[in-house]
């Protein structure tokens, strides 16, 4: 027997596998071992370095709290640009008219070749010489800027290429009905694309989320990560702690984004499966001559 991916695999290859697991969960284990008593004998599993995060509400209330909100300010400002910026850059990567199709290549591969962290200081930079942004909310805007510039460039290609996977009949048939450019792009090829899009859109909300590390690091953004240096001066060396209770947030929140982003791509599904019924029932009913014959 075989399915449509790789054949079914047959006595000899089950033993096989289970073997393999068997090998792999017993390295992870000897793996999981080591790390755990090299934290031992440095005494970072002691139960004081762990302890405020469950007995102490201030840890999260004047740092992990606080720094969670900064972190999804940044995130949501940049989604809330570079979705519908990427969204005009890929389209505009299609047009006809190379006037517009060749400047906006240019932008977009200009801005996705340059690391995310350089666009931050060159916009931080920039607010402090020529804007008069203030000093405290500049590390605001130079996170938000370079994860915007960088992502709707990203997000452009993804656009692009979720369009150009779409059958090349589409886009005839919008044509044939007399559909310009800009009705057929916005009302035949994006909305079929989205669904093909979601996965990878889905990916590059998680990059930017987690990217917005990268301005406390450097920019002294007051996001999650950069709470570290403050919970670990108040309570003790327990940076492993610390880490591993932002590292858990960071899983947290990334788990719950990409849920939403499952159950909105099972419902587009469902809705354009819901669609292709409706569309398919008045032509049965012609072929059985019943009452949709006379429509």
């Amino acid at each position: 027997m075989s399915s449509v991916l790789y054949d079914v695999p047959g006595p000899k290859a089950k033993r096989r596998n289970v073997l393999y697991t068997i090998v792999f969960l017993a390295v992870m284990g000897l793996v999981a071992y080591w790390v755990l008593s090299a934290l031992a004998e440095k005494n970072q599993l002691a139960v004081e370095k762990w302890s405020p995060f469950v007995t102490d509400s201030q840890v999260w209330t004047t740092y992990l709290i606080p720094g969670l909100t900064e972190t999804l300010k940044a995130a949501a400002l940049s989604i809330l640009i570079a979705l519908p910026l990427g969204a005009a850059l890929g389209i505009g990567r299609l047009s006809d008219h190379r006037w517009v199709r060749v400047p906006v290549g240019a932008v977009v591969e200009f801005f996705r070749a340059i690391p995310v962290l350089l666009l931050m200081m060159f916009a931080s930079a920039i607010y402090a010489a020529y804007t008069p942004v203030s000093s405290d909310f500049r590390p605001l805007y130079a996170v938000v800027t370079g994860l915007v510039l960088y992502n709707a460039s990203v997000i452009a290609e993804v656009v692009r290429a979720g369009v150009l996977s779409l059958p090349r009949g589409q886009g005839d048939a919008a044509v044939a009905l007399g559909m310009r450019k800009g009705q057929t792009m916005l009302y035949v090829l994006l909305p079929q694309a989205v669904t093909v899009m979601l996965p990878a859109l889905v990916s590059q909300l998680v990059v930017i989320v987690k990217d917005t590390a990268l301005g406390g690091a450097m920019l002294g953004f007051g996001e999650l990560l950069s709470q570290n240096r403050q919970i670990t001066a108040n309570y003790g060396a327990n940076t492993i702690a610390t880490f591993t209770v932002i590292a858990l947030i960071f899983i947290v929140l990334n788990a719950v984004i990409t849920h939403l982003a499952a159950r909105l791509e099972r419902r587009l599904r469902q809705g354009r499966k819901a669609g292709a019924v409706k569309d398919v029932a008045p032509v049965v009913n012609v072929e059985t001559g019943g009452a949709g014959a006379g429509a």
